[in-house]
């Protein structure tokens, strides 16, 4: 009830007006996205990097509607990528990127294009690009762009999401050699026909799946704040001979940063989610309805900073 009800609030556009204007919220937002501009991105790059972290990074934007807004996308990327390899942060940092930002919705063609081109941005600067995935209607979709993007670039990235019932065969076919998954638990609103909706069924999924990747050949990164499923990967990589260069786990920007430097200092590789950019509102409303324990989360992490 409380997801859907989160879910509900983040189509609200006068709920956006008053997160964005309530002081709460605007510590809130700032403390879990790094800001507006690239130079906010690469200042949190930076501060992660020093604190031997590495880091993905969002451009927060996926309403895209028209050719012109989709190009706008892609040059943020391709300028992103051209700043990060000029301050010297690749290969530390890679992007995350979101097909719906380049035109997916209204041109499938168009949205393989840019990405492409944002994939030859990211490898001339010396990193790489994750698709991120999004609501179950564009999982066909990104995973056929996917396909066609690492036939040039083989080292692109997907995210998987572990609530979905069909991520346990997209696992098994992405597990392969040279392929990088990110699984995630998801944060969308899906129906019962396609999506676990209890949670100890996504979190028994987000657990088969862990161990088809981890048993594969690819190169497995666990998005999870949950600290059993934290505690599972580790086990699991013990038991299927993976050492820390050959998995990473990733967690979100504010989120839990005692575990991520705990995990750091055991060796293990961290890979920090940075959202930038002025849509910031769907992106907390997301996060919170992906887990609403976020909110205990979030509300912790801003108490600690007072």
């Amino acid at each position: 009830m409380l997801r859907s009800v989160i879910l509900a609030a983040s189509r609200s556009s006068r709920m956006e007006r008053f997160v964005a204007s309530a002081p709460v919220s605007r510590d809130l937002i700032r403390r879990f996205v790094a800001g507006t501009t690239i130079e906010d991105a690469l200042r949190a790059t930076r501060e992660l990097v020093a604190e031997g972290l590495t880091v993905t990074l969002d451009h927060l934007g996926e309403d895209t509607f028209n050719p012109a807004q989709a190009a706008a996308a892609r040059d943020e990327y391709r300028n992103l990528l051209r700043a990060l390899a000029a301050a010297g942060l690749t290969p530390a940092a890679e992007v995350s990127l979101k097909l719906s930002a380049l035109g997916q919705r209204f041109d499938e063609q168009l949205a393989h294009d840019y990405a492409a081109q944002v994939c030859a941005a990211a490898a001339e600067a010396g990193t790489t690009v994750t698709l991120d995935m999004e609501d179950h209607t564009t999982t066909d979709s990104t995973c056929e762009i996917l396909a066609k993007l690492r036939q040039d670039h083989p080292e692109t990235g997907v995210a998987l999401q572990a609530y979905l019932r069909r991520t346990e065969a997209d696992c098994r076919d992405l597990a392969g050699s040279g392929s990088r998954v990110r699984l995630c638990k998801g944060a969308y609103a899906e129906p019962e026909s396609v999506a676990y909706q209890a949670k100890l069924e996504v979190d028994k999924s987000y657990v088969r799946c862990l161990n088809i990747l981890m048993s594969g050949d690819g190169y497995p990164m666990f998005a999870t704040h949950d600290p059993r499923l934290v505690a599972i990967a580790e086990d699991r990589a013990l038991w299927f001979d993976r050492s820390p260069d050959r998995f990473e786990f990733q967690m979100l920007y504010g989120v839990r940063t005692e575990e991520q430097q705990r995990l750091v200092a055991d060796g293990y590789r961290v890979r920090v989610y940075v959202p930038y950019g002025t849509q910031s509102y769907g992106y907390l409303m997301r996060r919170l309805a992906e887990r609403p324990a976020n909110l205990g989360f979030f509300a912790r992490a801003l108490a600690s900073r007072r």
